[in-house]
């Protein structure tokens, strides 16, 4: 359910069900009461804001603010001495510390805001963690999943283990935002959830941002009441204390109700973070308050991002395979216009290889006016309608719908058939496509209650819910295909592009062998976004499309023949040795070449150049298509940066360690460099070269990340288990 954005965002706690979505919950003023908060002000340290219960949490007497930190009974100013010249503006930094007269034992979290000062939270110290039992093994257990499902059963697995909560759930988002329970571990007391689907409205936009800055959130009880702080608002800024990496943040009051309605007593929520998106949720609920120190919530962070890096590595995988099929397709191309003259017949030769990448039922290709198609699918006439109606929608690379028939009511009679559709051009000509159908899936879709009645308004937060009732909610749904999923659509697109190539090569060699369609097919040729050159049997440029003219544009004037194009090679002798060998021995040729593009610029290009013969005894010409190498190369350079700094750039530890603990760290972090190196083989192995610098990126950011909490993680725990 969407609601209209209109004036300013409610503030705190004073959100309804008409506005949630827009509530400032990192501006919330107060905190949970099992911990106390302090922001300092900087270089001074003296205390400029407080949490209500920050004296007697800690066992002392007198207001604190005003007070300097180093006049704090304890330890707290020396413990952050050595942290205080770090950024600490993206992972918060823990410190075991003493304070009070007698002295308690405290876990302090310390970060910087955006807006300055230092803000301090401080919990009761709790137990270390077992750095084997609880790291090493897991790490090792979420490296070695093979599958999508495994990872994700044994990541519940894992979280439950460490954790102790009643129920784990991973809880993957799809492209509209909805959830599912995509794997559960439980008691075995309690309802399954198992394959529950929950609306996007239940998680806020807002909150979605915070999950993708604070990795790691917990409510200690349900039952809380939340502790102000004094004064309100930050005397440094004159606004409310950002806090969005506030492990003590106190929660939206709508949130607290929509737990109560579900029974949860206390949570832990880990973000999935995958190539730079939220992928999903990591949930943990108990049925009474549980605390969770920090040691234990930063092992579910370090695990978090480990679990994402092999989620990428493993949607890397499958791409991989797809990609795998698209080079299959081609080569059945290629072959069929050597063996028949026509390319179109290695596509629709009545095998299942054009259908089952996508799992379509099946295809239909739409191409000069004529339809060849296979498997189940709409009329001739309808067909040709779909290519009008798409001439009509915004171009895009790959159009895609699983509600045909929904989204227009001319093609409702089609939903047996085809309520899902995929659809690539292959060509810039009208009505040029490839599409791919699904029929009908009438299905039944289980929410966590019903998704269709979210909105109860009170006067109260008691009164005042999503959904009052969580159980299981059934909605028969009509009109849809199964989705396509974002590797069905990244097939799609591969498909057409490989497609699109073989139609602009075979409109290039049918113009040299039918001269009377030259201007129809010298404009369908030049249209192409592909630069191609087109030579007669002695080497004269018959056409070159504007593509090819856009990347010689400085060439005066424009090169006539083979010779004239020869100097704007940079690699001009290897160039003009393969070319001759086509030239005069009509062999084709597959290689990389530079080009000059300016004059002291050098473009890399792929060239595929090919005789076209009209027998064996003669020639009529030959075809030079080039294609752009520079995310090849960008990726190339991604993957050798990367292996050349994965590892070297880690062992460097984030914090000053002794030689005890630098020994752990070093040994657990072989685990975290190891999985990213399988993840960044399964990428570069398989994902096309313009995605490959980005998603070695984000291997790289998730696991500089882990690397620096799990630094901080055995730096705690060295020093806690030490008495230090």
């Amino acid at each position: 359910m969407t609601y209209p954005h209109s004036g300013t965002p409610p503030e705190f706690g004073q959100a309804d069900l008409s506005n949630c979505e827009r509530e400032q919950i990192h501006l919330a003023g107060s905190i949970q009461p099992h911990g106390a908060l302090l922001v300092v002000s900087e270089p001074d340290q003296v205390v400029i804001q407080a949490s209500e219960n920050a004296a007697a949490f800690l066992g002392l007497e007198g207001a604190l603010l005003g007070m300097n930190l180093a006049d704090l009974p304890g330890d707290l100013a020396q413990r952050l001495r050595p942290h205080l010249s770090d950024p600490l503006d993206a992972i918060p930094r823990g410190v075991r510390c003493r304070i009070g007269a007698p002295a308690s034992e405290y876990d302090g979290l310390v970060h910087r805001p955006a807006a300055g000062g230092l803000i301090i939270e401080l919990e009761r110290a709790g137990a270390s963690v077992n750095l084997s039992r609880h790291v090493e093994g897991a790490l090792h257990r979420v490296r070695a999943a093979a599958s999508l499902r495994t990872l994700c059963d044994e990541a519940a697995e894992l979280f439950k283990e460490i954790t102790g909560y009643d129920r784990v759930m991973v809880y993957r988002f799809d492209e509209q935002g909805h959830g599912e329970v995509f794997s559960e571990r439980r008691e075995p007391e309690l309802e399954a959830f198992l394959g529950n689907r929950y609306p996007a409205s239940d998680i806020p936009q807002i909150a979605r941002r915070l999950y993708e800055q604070n990795r790691v959130r917990v409510l200690v009880d349900v039952e809380y009441q939340p502790v102000p702080l004094t004064p309100r608002q930050s005397p440094l800024t004159g606004r409310d204390l950002d806090m969005s990496l506030c492990a003590l943040r106190s929660m939206s009051p709508i949130h607290i109700q929509y737990l109560k309605n579900m029974g949860v007593g206390a949570t832990l929520v880990a973000s999935l973070m995958v190539g730079g998106r939220l992928w999903g949720l990591v949930s943990c609920h108990h049925y009474a308050p549980r605390v969770m120190a920090y040691e234990f919530r930063t092992v579910c962070e370090l695990l978090a991002e480990t679990i994402a890096t092999r989620i990428l590595a493993l949607e890397s995988y499958v791409r991989a395979q797809a990609e795998l099929s698209v080079r299959r397709i081609e080569q059945r191309m290629l072959e069929a216009i050597s063996r028949e003259g026509d390319w179109r017949n290695g596509l629709f030769d009545g095998s299942p290889a054009l259908l089952q990448p996508l799992e379509a039922s099946g295809a239909a290709l739409l191409f000069e006016g004529q339809v060849v198609t296979t498997g189940e699918v709409p009329s001739t006439r309808r067909l040709r309608e779909i290519g009008s109606w798409l001439d009509r929608q915004p171009r895009e690379a790959v159009y895609v719908t699983d509600s045909l028939g929904l989204d227009e009511p001319d093609f409702r009679p089609l939903i047996p058939v085809a309520s899902g559709l995929i659809a690539t051009p292959v060509s810039n000509s009208p009505g040029e496509y490839l599409l791919w159908f699904r029929p009908e899936q009438i299905r039944t879709v289980t929410w966590g209650g019903n998704p269709f009645k979210p909105m109860v308004i009170g006067n109260d937060p008691s009164e005042l819910s999503p959904r009052r009732s969580f159980a299981q909610w059934h909605e028969l749904v009509q009109g849809t295909s199964a989705p396509w999923t974002p590797a069905d659509r990244s097939t799609a697109r591969m498909i057409g592009e490989s497609v699109a190539d073989v139609v602009l090569q075979f409109r290039s060699v049918r113009m040299l062998i039918a001269r009377e369609q030259l201007a129809q097919i010298s404009e369908q040729v030049e249209r192409s976004d592909q630069p191609v050159v087109i030579l007669d049997p002695e080497g004269r440029i018959l056409l070159t499309n504007d593509a090819f003219g856009q990347l010689l544009q400085w060439v005066q004037p424009p090169p006539r023949s083979l010779d004239d194009l020869m100097p704007c090679f940079a690699d001009t002798g290897d160039v003009r040795r393969h070319i001759r060998g086509m030239l005069e021995h009509w062999r084709s040729w597959r290689g990389e070449v530079s080009l000059k593009t300016a004059p002291d610029v050098v473009r890399p290009l792929a060239l595929r150049a090919d005789p076209v013969l009209a027998s064996s005894e003669r020639v009529l010409g030959f075809v030079l298509l080039f294609t752009d190498l520079g995310d090849q190369r960008a990726a190339e350079s991604a993957r050798r940066r990367f292996q050349e700094g994965i590892v070297e750039r880690h062992w460097v530890t984030a914090v000053r360690m002794d030689s005890k603990a630098d020994l752990i760290y070093r040994d657990l972090l072989s685990s975290v460099v190891d999985n990213a190196q399988l993840a960044a083989l399964e990428i570069t192995d398989g994902v096309d070269p313009g995605h490959m610098p980005d998603m070695l990126q984000s291997v790289q950011s998730a696991t500089s990340r882990s690397a620096e909490l799990l630094a901080h993680l055995v730096w705690h725990a060295t020093r806690a288990s030490e008495g230090e």
